[in-house]
């Protein structure tokens, strides 16, 4: 970052900070709420058929992973749908959903004696649109910010100042960084969806705009049943239907940040 841009970001965050130059800071990013809080721009327009529900939720099958080849539809699906660009070197690579191996995706769970298969499956890990987002609390700008109609975790593109706060409080490495402009990088552009630009950081947001038109997220649909998804506080629930049926685990549960992601083992 260059001294001038750090300096503008400094002096932004430190009125922010302060709660002084309110004006200026909030002309920039959004606007005043009812209770004079910043409010973050409304994410996609909902249709007639919108599904809602008090806090998505998805429930991860890993008996039906054979190999990191029954993961590769649904990162396919999501990542065309988003236009997230496949960047050649990996310190700049952006992931939406990914495979990781038992022992990065859940650190202090593994024991001496694992068992073989868990041992050499890939788990599909993304963002787990915490019930207690980190990221939220860190942001200067309200770019990363929960939904409270749904619990959605999203990113406004636009207020993001690339600072990486939220990279920092992300305890499940769930976001990215575009560190080169992600343009020449996407395969076949998806008009429907709008693309990003060098500096933002972004992520999963759940299909927020499939939703908002009544589709379930394209990951789900790719996943030939290995995800499913739903409402967690709806007690009919086909996701609190697999929770309370069968054993599961979720990322790092003892950092308290309530992961909605569940892993059936």
């Amino acid at each position: 970052m260059k001294s001038s841009s750090r300096r503008s970001f400094l002096k932004i965050a430190g009125l922010a900070a302060l709660g002084i130059g309110a004006g200026p800071t909030i002309k920039a990013f959004g606007t005043i709420g009812g209770h004079g809080a910043l409010q973050p721009e409304a994410s996609f327009k909902k249709g007639e058929k919108a599904m809602e529900a008090k806090q998505w939720a998805m429930v991860v099958d890993t008996r039906k992973i054979k190999s990191e080849a029954d993961i590769r539809p649904m990162v396919e699906a999501c990542h065309q749908i988003h236009n997230v660009p496949d960047q050649p070197i990996d310190r700049h690579a952006i992931k939406w959903i990914w495979p990781e191996e038992f022992h990065n995706a859940f650190p202090g769970l593994q024991s001496q004696f694992i068992s073989e298969k868990i041992e050499n499956t890939s788990f599909p890990v993304l963002c787990n649109h915490c019930e207690n987002p980190p990221c939220v609390r860190v942001c200067p700008t309200k770019a990363t910010f929960k939904r409270e109609e749904d619990g959605i975790v999203m990113m406004d593109m636009h207020r993001c100042i690339g600072c990486r706060f939220c990279m920092a409080a992300c305890p499940f490495g769930a976001r990215s960084f575009n560190f080169r402009d992600p343009e020449p990088f996407i395969k076949n552009v998806n008009k429907e969806y709008p693309r990003r630009m060098k500096g933002v950081v972004e992520k999963c947001n759940f299909c927020a705009e499939r939703l908002a038109v009544g589709k379930l997220p394209a990951c789900v649909e790719a996943s030939n049943g290995i995800l499913t998804f739903g409402n967690l506080y709806d007690p009919q629930s086909e996701v609190r239907k697999l929770i309370r049926e069968h054993n599961t685990i979720r990322r790092k549960i003892h950092l308290g940040t309530k992961p909605t992601i569940y892993y059936i083992i």
